[in-house]
């Protein structure tokens, strides 16, 4: 029983209130009442020379009471560790769910859960008790954190992948967040994954790149990544700087795409079955993506307008929104490609608005045809049939799409709407290039500059 004439309190902070009292016993020691402003309250037994100190003791009472505890400028925060669980799925592999508490701003407690990964990705509760190291520290965010031992690259790396690269994050394509995936799982996490934050050095980093055995294009890309995992550090305060972006890397191709000539097109047009020219008509003459081209259905085009609408994209069979916004633009479609979807349309089995534009029988026209299979069975043995040894895919034909454009003299804004390419630089620099007869126009426009008759030269500054 507590003596009431000698409470007094030497320490209180909202919702708790704490302090020491002597009992009615003359024997007894004095002891600390603990409480909290909802009516919960613990008994610690101390001796009477702690009054400067709330120790250990206090910290198991606070534990039974399930009160939160603002700590003391000299004692560290309580860190929460959060439940880590396996759970079963109707399809497909268990999965490890993380779960943890955090508080309202009225101190009302609200649990969350988060998908860490499946069990084919983390085999035992310890590697995925691993993968959350990052995302505890910003649960158990609080002024202390600048204490917390320095973060690794692995660390931050599952971090981003867990925050960034989710499925229900919509910020990144699939294929980009497939892409990233692969690039950190081979080579940043193997190679950087131990090192601490502050031991990544810009010129380190450079050295590192310039000895890959890959592509200067591929290495570009893994430097952007690296900077992109940096930003997301610096912008979870998990880290002060981005060394990268003092690191230089070109982009250059080792060789210049290759290209279909129009004879070549029409020969492979001719050659081909009803549902392949189809496919070639149409990427040869709009130049869709292959993710777009397979993304179409019949509800899209509108044959008696002669338009198309791009609203979708597929990329190893997810669904997903198209490249940039101004891929979804419509576009027009010219007379002999609509004849070829029309005849397409009237042999296909699924021939609905909401289907498919190429179905695969195989799933019964839930999913379109597989795109590198239908270039490696059907249309490159029928190339190489009649002479064309080149080896292309159907980003080719994009390719060749921009190319001829320009050949025939198409403004540039026009070719970027075509194409539809979010930048007139894309269109330029990647997409384009200057054929042969084109060439030889432009030198021969310049040597007859020169070489004209001096009636009809052209005069260049002031005349005298």
């Amino acid at each position: 029983m507590i003596h009431s004439a000698e409470k007094r309190t030497i320490w209180r902070s909202n919702p708790l209130w704490c302090h020491r009292s002597s009992v009615l016993q003359d024997s007894s020691p004095d002891c600390w009442l603990l409480g909290s402003y909802q009516g919960k309250r613990s008994e610690v037994t101390q001796t009477a020379a702690a009054e400067e100190q709330l120790t250990f003791p206090v910290f198991e009472a606070l534990d039974r009471i399930r009160i939160p505890l603002l700590a003391n400028a000299t004692l560290e925060a309580r860190m929460q560790q959060g439940s880590l669980i396996r759970s079963s799925r109707k399809r497909g592999p268990d999965v490890w769910q993380f779960r943890w508490a955090d508080r309202g701003p009225y101190g009302k407690r609200i649990y969350r859960k988060r998908l860490i990964g499946t069990v084919c990705e983390y085999p035992d509760a310890e590697s995925a008790r691993t993968s959350v190291k990052a995302l505890l520290r910003e649960v158990n965010s609080n002024p202390l954190q600048r204490f917390a031992p320095p973060m690794t690259v692995a660390e931050v790396c599952e971090h981003f992948t867990q925050r960034e690269l989710a499925n229900d994050n919509l910020w990144r394509s699939y294929s980009t967040k497939r892409a990233y995936k692969t690039y950190l799982k081979k080579w940043i996490v193997p190679h950087w994954g131990a090192a601490r934050l502050s031991e990544v050095r810009t010129m380190k980093v450079e050295s590192w790149l310039r000895q890959l055995p890959l592509a200067k294009s591929s290495c570009a890309k893994i430097r952007g990544l690296l900077s992109v995992v940096f930003n997301h550090a610096c912008r979870h305060e998990f880290f002060d700087r981005n060394p990268i972006r003092l690191v230089r890397q070109g982009a250059k191709r080792r060789s210049a795409p290759t290209l279909l000539t129009p004879p070549e097109i029409k020969a492979l047009i001719n050659g081909l079955g009803l549902r392949e020219r189809t496919l070639v008509l149409l990427v040869a003459f709009t130049g869709l993506r292959q993710s777009e081209l397979f993304g179409l259905k019949w509800g899209d085009i509108n044959l008696v307008q002669g338009t198309m609408n791009v609203t979708r994209s597929i990329v190893c069979g997810v669904v997903g929104p198209c490249k940039t916004e101004s891929s979804q633009k419509p576009m027009p479609v010219q007379p002999i490609v609509l004849d070829g979807l029309a005849k397409w349309r009237e042999s296909s089995r699924y021939s609905d608005s909401d289907d498919w534009v190429f179905a695969s029988r195989r799933h019964r026209g839930r999913k379109p045809i597989w795109g590198q299979a239908i270039l490696r069975k059907f249309i490159r043995p029928v190339a190489q049939r009649l002479g064309i040894q080149k080896r292309f895919g159907w980003h080719t034909f994009r390719h060749t799409f921009s190319t001829l454009l320009r050949s025939v003299g198409t403004e540039f804004k026009v070719m970027q709407e075509l194409l539809r390419h979010s930048s007139l630089r894309s269109t330029l620099d990647v997409y384009t290039q200057a054929i042969s007869p084109a060439k030889h126009a432009a030198q021969a426009a310049v040597l007859a500059l020169v070489f004209a008759p001096e009636t009809n030269s052209t005069t260049f500054g002031p005349t005298r």
